[in-house]
């Protein structure tokens, strides 16, 4: 793997009539077709005036010209992708927040983006490509008549230079501005590309949205990094996956873990179409991937399961399962894959193999720090270790397993129960496909402990029955004393299951 430590010098690895990004039912875009687009992209920027350092929002449809603009604006300003999602409220706070330069849409967008743009005084230029264009291919409209106007720092951007900026999903608070350099995108897309073995011979179909870290950085710039080809879809689509895998013909996917779920319920009726395309690997990040879903994923489509660990602040990757020959180890998180991992407490002392405390990483792929945001940067680094705010525990291989998020940690009068433990413990009955479980305010205990479970179809079971057969491997306390049965569990933006709020969410007022 080269040293490349921005995403201008990360698109210098694939062969020029290689392909690079595609899409079902569209011709790929090639590499020497790629990097031609990202030099013409960053002139028209410095044309408009933005430059390195200045930040561009994009507001665009998953697919391939997502992928590409987000690449090409990389490569000499800094991208702020948002979820075309959002409303317009939404968009006023993030686009304030980020004090963005400039908004890119796509041609005829009727994203609620527009006018708040338009409201904040913030330029918006739309891209536009033709039918019968390559995936990815796209120009920038500039206005009719407009003055080139130079910009203060034009160019290729450099390794300390800022390539992307997120917010935290801010669950519990105000979103903070992740910043990420380039030497921090291109370090976690070389990772990504090392721990899963990438050669220019890979293809990876991408199924997750592209505002969000797992899928610029491990679908995206891993493939890229290695000189392969990525498939860009229009989002994850459990009917259309399968058509997609004939079509595209992967090596690899990586997804969230409710993806791999509702892939797993069509898979029976697709092994023609499985045993046709074999896989070499499968990829799972950003949620626990409980192991019974890994069991069933090896077994049906016959390729090794790669459970990582990803955060927005380390510009995704931070651990991942090794590839054969070595062992994966089901319910951990692998090992180590990128920076160093390490185990600290409360007073910020590092722990031994075997003891239980906060994660915390540092290397190259990890943010310099939040913006403007002294008081969470304090509470975050601690003698230049980040704190993941996830609890966990190395084993002597290694191998590290988390017991939960901090905030997730459910206290019920004292007692700490890992909500990741009643998960793995509800899976094991036949009758369960998806579980999460979650803290529910109580009077006396101040939280007690309850699940949502969604049931295999056709299957049935009560609530006294599952609670019963957690009482046989969970200790009491730790038995959920609420359980509900949903269709579908509420999940977030990128397919990721929310724990937080949930009680609220499920209309759950505090227990007596």
């Amino acid at each position: 793997m080269n040293s490349s430590q921005t995403v201008w010098s990360l698109l210098a690895a694939g062969q020029d009539a290689s392909p690079a990004i595609g899409a079902p039912e569209r011709a790929a875009l090639g590499y020497a077709a790629l990097r031609a687009l990202a030099k013409k992209t960053v002139a028209d920027l410095n044309a408009l005036g933005i430059g390195r350092g200045d930040r561009v929002a994009i507001v665009l449809p998953n697919g391939p010209e997502m992928a590409t603009a987000f690449l090409t604006v990389a490569c000499g300003a800094t991208t702020a992708p948002l979820n075309p999602d959002y409303k317009a409220e939404e968009f006023e706070f993030y686009l304030s927040d980020l004090g963005a330069k400039a908004l890119l849409v796509e041609r005829g967008s009727q994203s609620a983006a527009i006018a708040v743009a338009h409201k904040l005084k913030v330029p918006v230029y739309e891209i536009a490509w033709q039918a019968g264009d390559p995936a990815g291919s796209f120009a920038i409209q500039l206005p009719a008549g407009i003055q080139p106007r130079p910009a203060a720092r034009p160019g290729m951007a450099e390794p300390d230079d800022i390539a992307l900026v997120l917010h935290t999903s801010g669950t519990t608070s105000r979103p903070k501005i992740v910043p990420l350099r380039q030497s921090n995108v291109a370090a976690s897309g070389r990772n990504v590309a090392a721990a899963t073995a990438l050669t220019a011979n890979d293809r990876c179909l991408n199924v997750m949205p592209l505002f969000h870290i797992h899928g610029l950085i491990a679908a995206v710039l891993a493939s890229l990094a290695a000189g392969a080809y990525v498939a860009c879809s229009p989002g994850f689509n459990a009917l259309r996956f399968f058509a997609w895998i004939d079509e595209v013909k992967p090596t690899w996917y990586t997804a969230v873990p409710t993806m791999h779920q509702a892939i797993l319920t069509r898979a029976a009726r697709n092994m023609e179409t499985i045993q046709r395309n074999p896989l070499r690997l499968i990829r799972s990040s950003s949620s626990s991937l409980p192991p019974q879903v890994m069991a069933e994923l090896e077994k049906v489509f016959g390729a090794p399961v790669i459970e990582a660990y990803g955060m927005t602040e380390a510009a995704h990757q931070m651990a991942s399962n090794p590839l054969p020959p070595r062992a994966r180890k089901p319910g951990t998180v692998g090992v180590a894959a990128g920076p160093e991992v390490a185990i600290m407490d409360n007073d910020g002392k590092l722990l031994a193999r075997g003891e239980t405390g906060e994660i915390v990483i540092r290397g190259s792929n990890v943010t310099p720090g939040y913006e403007a945001n002294d008081k969470a940067n304090a509470e975050a680094f601690t003698h230049g270790w980040f704190r993941t705010g996830d609890q966990g525990v190395m084993d002597d291989e290694g191998y590290l397993s988390i017991t939960g998020r901090l905030k997730e940690i459910i206290n019920r009068g004292g007692e700490k129960i890992s909500p990741r433990e009643v998960d793995e413990v509800l899976m094991d009955h036949a009758a369960v496909a998806q579980v999460v479980t979650f803290a529910v305010p109580h009077s006396m205990l101040g939280e007690e402990v309850a699940a949502a479970v969604v049931l295999r179809e056709n299957q049935a079971c009560t609530e006294a029955e599952l609670r019963e057969f957690a009482r046989g491997r969970l200790a009491e306390f730790k038995v959920p004393r609420k359980i509900l049965f949903l269709a579908e569990i509420p999940k977030g933006a990128t397919g990721k299951l929310q724990r937080i709020g949930l009680a609220d969410k499920l209309g759950l007022g505090k227990m007596a």
